[in-house]
């Protein structure tokens, strides 16, 4: 019996590292043989988290209003 695996993107950038770890990791998880399934958190229609806009690491970034 399989193993399924599944992997969660929460990074808002595709091809950086997150997305990279994750997509190797899912490779090797399918060579082992394991089914697996993946979702990639910022191509949900509803998902709202961090943009990386690099807002929170900005000059004046307590200045900055948050929600």
């Amino acid at each position: 019996m399989a193993k399924t695996v599944v992997a969660v993107n929460a990074g808002p950038r595709t091809g950086w590292n997150t997305d990279t770890l994750i997509t190797e990791a899912c490779k090797g998880a399918q060579a082992q043989g394991a089914e697996v399934r993946r979702f990639d958190l910022f191509k949900l229609e509803k998902y709202t988290g961090c943009i990386s806009c690099f807002g929170c690491k900005r000059e004046n970034a307590d200045d900055q209003q948050r929600p």
